[in-house]
């Protein structure tokens, strides 16, 4: 098993999140591209989904909140930097991902922005950072020299693991001192019990599951640091948005309005509609994890972005030297203007 833990780097970790001048300079010829308010709109959207789960925009679209919009589903995202540069190089309509991932391209002149938020933390929707039952990992200070496994570096579990690690009092050089490594998460729990690594960083049904099968205990979680927050946003190229206006605010108030119905209907409908969703469309996929499912976790009320949802990621990647001071500004990275949701 050892053969999945990945060092990092800074090369790949650039490499991850796809912020090459030369990979997004071709962001401006986004896969059919309409021609503006006066002519034909986009009516089909191109995206990728995700493996045994059912996106917002699938939901919005089976709940009939797409109207005549209709999506085209063109494969499985690998992660979300991938699904943003994809969404920024034209070759699929809107992708999603950490706002921190979307600084890190938009930085990279990727002319995107973010349209609505769709992933998030609350009580329900969390990472937490698991040790071993016995493990003497009690504090921050208790992780100096021990190796931390997560999904992706540079991300959402890294970020959370340095906020964790800061509010425990470590300077940044003893914080370095934090071994981060990559594994994936349906390997996680398996080698943080055969000790391989130190912490494993899990969540929704891995976690749920690593939980039932008892022996590892929670060192804190996203939840315990920021409580209820949305983390990441659907964005779509600037050139996209300005001559597909309408298709734009179709997709944003549609997903909104997903976003509500999943709050205030009954977990298990919910379930059964997403069960319904995923055997309608023959992918050949399992829909067991689907029990598990509890919240999308979305923050603010129809998914509407806040400053404070993209600063906070700001701040930390100018704390790691990854970003110039000032150099952007959260407004400047999203808009509501296309949320229609509980407007008129």
């Amino acid at each position: 098993m050892s053969a999945v833990l990945t060092p990092p780097s800074r090369r790949q970790f650039l490499t991850l999140l796809g912020i090459s001048a030369a990979a997004v300079s071709c962001g401006t010829a986004t896969a059919g591209s309409g021609s503006g308010p006066s002519g034909s709109q986009v009516t089909t959207l191109k995206y990728q989904g995700s493996v045994g789960a059912v996106t917002l925009p699938e939901l919005a679209a089976d709940l009939g909140y797409l109207g005549d919009l209709k999506l085209e589903w063109v494969g499985n995202t690998i992660s979300g930097p991938q699904d943003i540069q994809s969404a920024a190089t034209g070759q699929i309509h809107f992708g999603g991902a950490f706002n921190g991932a979307i600084i890190k391209l938009a930085a990279g002149k990727a002319p995107i922005k973010a349209v609505i938020s769709y992933y998030g933390v609350d009580e329900y929707a969390y990472s937490g950072y698991y040790v071993l039952e016995d493990s003497p990992i009690r504090s921050a200070r208790d992780l100096l020299g021990k190796k931390v496994g997560m999904n992706t570096l540079g991300a959402h579990s890294q970020a959370l693991l340095d906020i964790y690690l800061g509010r425990g009092g470590l300077s940044k050089a003893d914080a370095a001192k934090v071994e981060a490594l990559v594994v994936p998460p349906v390997n996680t729990e398996q080698v943080l019990r055969q000790k391989q690594i130190d912490v494993g960083v899990l969540g929704g049904v891995l976690r749920d599951k690593a939980l039932a099968a008892g022996g590892i205990r929670p060192l804190f979680s996203d939840y315990d640091l920021l409580g209820r927050f949305s983390a990441g946003s659907y964005v779509m190229t600037q050139r996209f948005i300005k001559e597909n206006p309408d298709t734009v605010r179709t997709f944003t108030t549609g997903v909104a309005k997903a976003i509500e119905w999943s709050r205030s209907t009954p977990r298990e409908e919910v379930i059964a509609r997403m069960t319904e969703i995923i055997k309608k469309r023959g992918r050949n996929e399992d829909t067991a994890t689907l029990q598990y499912w509890r919240s999308y976790g979305v923050g603010e009320t129809g998914g509407r972005i806040q400053d404070k949802e993209f600063q906070l990621w700001l701040d930390w990647l100018a704390d790691r030297g990854e970003l110039k001071p000032g150099r952007l500004k959260a407004a400047d990275l999203y808009t509501n203007e296309f949320n229609g949701y509980g407007k008129g």
